[in-house]
């Protein structure tokens, strides 16, 4: 298993920074050649289910099938990662600051199905490298 943790502060409230890392559709903008779409209705909650396909188009990729299963807004979440391919949880901290702003924490544990254990430390440089870039990427824009 590849183990990733991210930490970054932000001066966004806590509200607004637990808004936009729970925003799943957003995450594939940020995430090269993939499209998320939640399959269970409004409003997130625990049992809220979501597919990351990976890929170009239905044949070429792969689906990363997840659901929620802690839901503490505006404070933690965890998922689980349900896929075929892709195995694994992740759960995101968002605790404000004492002089306003925020701090976010993403951990998450990867497997892949596949892979071989030694190469885990290769899997967590490309995990940090691409979940920084979505926990960036989502705390800068703009909504």
């Amino acid at each position: 298993m590849a183990l990733v943790r991210i930490v970054r502060e932000t001066p966004l409230s806590a509200a607004e920074a637990w808004r936009r890392l729970t925003d799943w559709e957003r995450h594939g903008d940020l995430v090269p050649l993939t499209r998320i779409t939640v399959t269970t209705p409004p409003p997130t909650a625990a049992g809220t289910a979501f597919v990351a396909h990976t890929g170009v188009g239905r044949r070429f990729g792969f689906d990363d099938p997840m659901e929620v299963v802690a839901w503490q807004p505006p404070r933690r979440c965890r998922l689980v990662k349900r896929g075929r391919l892709v195995t694994g949880w992740a759960e995101v901290e968002v605790r404000p600051l004492g002089a306003g702003g925020a701090r976010v924490e993403w951990r998450e544990e990867l497997r892949v199905r596949g892979v071989p254990a030694f190469a885990d430390p290769v899997l967590a440089v490309a995990g940090r490298w691409m979940f920084g870039r979505v926990v960036n990427g989502l705390l800068r824009q703009r909504s």
